[in-house]
């Protein structure tokens, strides 16, 4: 029987699997732990090198991009109005600070946002709507 502690909401054994946080920061597989997820910059492995599990299964969808965009840009909007409004440096001074900036936040944050919801996915079971007769 399975440790109580080693289970999570859905009473999956989660015993030798890391936690979502971590799989999203490293980009490890929700199933083995193996730096397996990501086949790109922010594309998703069709499977896991390791374990062989089918990470194509999982819709992340764009839900991740959506809310991404609304946060980097504002935190990006309100460093640049408050940088210009301090110091009052030259546009370009401004285009060399903010495209690396947001591109970097852009692509980092797309790889944890993308990856934690694969792994609450996975830890969850969740899937497509089934009727229950069928």
């Amino acid at each position: 029987m399975p440790d109580p502690g080693n289970q999570d909401t859905e009473g999956q054994d989660t015993k030798g699997q890391p936690d979502i946080a971590s799989a999203a920061f490293f980009g490890l597989c929700p199933r083995c732990g193996a730096r397996t997820l990501f086949d790109g910059v922010a594309k998703f492995a069709p499977r896991c090198r390791a374990c062989a599990l089918d990470l194509a299964q999982f819709n992340v969808g764009d839900g991740p991009a959506a809310f991404l965009t609304l946060i980097v840009g504002a935190v990006v909007a309100v460093l640049a109005i408050w940088l210009q409004l301090s110091v009052e440096p030259p546009f370009w001074v401004h285009a060399l600070l903010w495209i690396p900036f947001t591109t970097a936040l852009v692509i980092g944050g797309l790889r944890i946002a993308k990856a934690w919801l694969l792994g609450a996915e996975y830890r969850r079971r969740a899937g497509e709507g089934r009727i229950k007769d069928e």
